[in-house]
């Protein structure tokens, strides 16, 4: 019988990205999952789109070699400045990007203003600016650049001080405009979640897209790649870092919520 048994690769400039492999999980509970988080070369945010590129085409290089059949770019800022070559490059295989939430952020504000809370890298890119053009219409959007707040993630730092003075600097002037929804621009942003909720209140809507990520995934996979025989078998996950495994390790256990393993990504990738 033939197995039912997808092989994802996923990507992101550090841990950022296993917030949206959990919901790739909820939407493909039998795939394989490959993931490697670039954290030997965090933060994007503050390289050049080459730099990204490189990185980008060399991450999706190891991934193929160890049989992922489809790709997800879980980095916007991955997204913005390498999705179009990597798509030119392996235009036979489903690539899946991340985008920030403007259409879901427009379509939620109750008074016409959004806050977008995300890398430099991302609120320069051209891809962004087309966004903004496309789907912001009449509402305001209000933009923040957020060096640091990677950085804290990447140490699992969720709650603490320096996150807390650090969210609080940046939701600040998005708040003083009046934005009522804030787009959570970088995959990073999800697991502040909870804190970021704690500084700006209940009434303030948190916009972010791997949900809608992991649709589309499931979407391309179920189109694109050929038919395979349910045989019920739960999917694994495999972990590797560009950085010091041994911490990330520890950071992704607590990220994913359970105890996982993270190998090293081999030198000629790194």
């Amino acid at each position: 019988m033939a197995s039912s048994t997808r092989t994802i690769g996923v990507f992101d400039s550090g841990v950022g990205g296993l917030s949206v492999l959990q919901h790739i999980r909820a939407a493909l509970p039998d795939a394989d999952l490959i993931y490697v988080a670039d954290s030997g070369h965090v933060p994007y945010g503050d390289k050049s789109p080459l730099y990204i590129e490189a990185r980008s085409l060399a991450l999706t290089r190891f991934l193929l070699s160890q049989g992922a059949e489809a790709i997800v770019i879980a980095c916007n800022t991955a997204t913005a400045a390498a999705a179009h070559a990597l798509r030119l490059k392996f235009h036979k295989l489903p690539i899946v990007a991340m985008e920030p939430a403007v259409k879901p952020a427009v379509a939620a504000t109750r008074n016409g203003v959004v806050g977008v809370l995300a890398t430099v890298g991302t609120l320069e890119s051209a891809r962004f600016a087309a966004l903004l053009e496309k789907y912001a219409g009449n509402v305001k959007i209000v933009t923040q650049g957020c060096p640091g707040l990677v950085e804290v993630v990447e140490r699992g730092d969720l709650h603490g001080p320096e996150a807390r003075r650090l969210v609080e600097r940046y939701t600040e002037p998005l708040l003083k405009q009046d934005a009522d929804t804030l787009i959570l621009g970088c995959t990073h942003y999800p697991f502040l979640a909870p804190l970021i909720r704690e500084v700006v209140g209940a009434d303030v809507a948190l916009v972010d897209t791997g949900a809608a990520v992991a649709r589309e995934l499931k979407r391309r996979v179920d189109t694109e790649l050929p038919p395979r025989v349910v045989v019920g078998v739960a999917g694994t996950e495999t972990f590797y870092s560009s950085g010091d495994a041994e911490q990330a390790t520890r950071i992704m256990s607590g990220l994913w919520g359970k105890e996982v393993v993270v190998q090293q990504l081999p030198r000629d990738f790194s």
